[in-house]
């Protein structure tokens, strides 16, 4: 409503789409809003707050595709896959799109094409490998730990602990974590396998 109490509406398609699923009520829920051109990013995070799913994101046509912009209900991220797939599968199925692919331009993520077989989308995830970095402040007092490592790749935290009883503990301690920046913590034990072959097992 305005000042004057007259009803102020905007009028935008919006879909509501599961991926990585065939049922209903399953799979990873997004958000997809299709806009003729951008809204203030505050109207967009507020859209993306009342939608409440893990992603929201917002489209817009340009000359070879879209560009596309995802947000959570607290803010704006750099790359979201389902919610990509999500917004092609809206494009292909209720909005018709003619060619066998879709060419999505992104801020941060460079750009991302969802193609179609038949029944299936598929598109060339891009690869962003963890380097090793510091630890953010607060982040090994908040674990209760100081000898894991860690890695950073962009948004994400990868701290990695040998001993599976510090790997509990500290994933007990993630409520702690409200003041290291970073959209997601991952904490993992290294394990040695019979052949001396290190790699992650994710807990």
């Amino acid at each position: 409503m305005t000042a004057e109490g007259r009803a102020c509406t905007l009028q935008i398609p919006y879909y509501q789409v599961d991926a990585f699923t065939s049922e209903v009520f399953s799979g990873n829920p997004a958000g997809v809003c299709l806009l003729e051109t951008w809204l203030e990013d505050d109207r967009l995070q507020a859209i993306a707050a009342e939608n409440n799913l893990s992603e929201t994101a917002f489209l817009v046509p340009n000359t070879s595709g879209f560009d596309l912009r995802w947000f959570t209900p607290l803010t704006e991220v750099a790359l979201c896959g389902h919610a990509t797939l999500a917004s092609a599968f809206v494009l292909f199925v209720y909005r018709q799109w003619p060619r066998p692919s879709i060419r999505f331009k992104t801020r941060a993520s460079g750009e991302l094409v969802v193609s179609r077989e038949e029944d299936l989308l598929w598109m060339d995830f891009p690869s962003r490998p963890p380097a090793a970095t510091t630890a953010p402040p607060g982040l090994f007092a908040a674990l209760g730990t100081t000898a894991a490592q860690v890695f950073r790749s962009k948004e994400d935290l990868l701290v990695e602990e040998d001993e599976l009883k510090k790997v509990w503990l500290m994933r007990k301690a993630l409520s702690d974590l409200d003041t290291v920046e970073a959209m997601e913590l991952l904490i993992d034990r290294l394990k040695k396998s019979k052949t001396n072959q290190e790699f992650l097992e994710n807990m």
